[in-house]
């Protein structure tokens, strides 16, 4: 019985070591706001929420597992090889925000968030998610 014991206690260890390097390893960004396919007014804001990445300004330099959101309107994500370009689709928030507010004009409209490092380059695989507003 004692070595029946040791073994589900050891399993048990194994899997939760296991689990926790998942978790860990982990990285995700997504809008949390506004959800997909809402109705919505404009100014619109959005605001991101991340998982296994943490949220800094962009003058701290690059600092892996660190970054800052970008939001994307309208266009694909840009190259991820290439610092995120700097125009009315493409809107840093390098002060390290989580949540901004945009002006969009009436219609539908695809909003994409990216993550990148301080100097603006794209994590690889991209950290991305994208929502569909129809904006009153």
């Amino acid at each position: 019985m004692k070595k029946l014991n040791l073994i589900l206690v050891l399993s048990l260890i194994t899997g939760l070591t296991a689990s926790a390097s998942f978790a860990n390893d982990y990285q995700a960004v997504t809008i949390a706001k506004p959800k997909n396919n809402s109705m919505v007014y404009s100014p619109v804001t959005v605001c991101m929420a991340t998982w296994g990445v943490q949220v800094e300004p962009a003058k701290n330099g690059v600092n892996e597992g660190k970054g800052h959101h970008h939001i994307i309107v309208d266009v694909e994500l840009p190259d991820l090889g290439k610092p995120v370009p700097k125009d009315s689709n493409h809107i840093h928030m390098g002060d390290g925000s989580t949540c901004k507010t945009i002006e969009l004009s009436s219609g539908k409209h695809t909003i994409r968030t990216l993550f990148a490092l301080g100097n603006h380059m794209p994590y690889v695989p991209a950290l991305s998610d994208t929502v569909v507003v129809e904006v009153k």
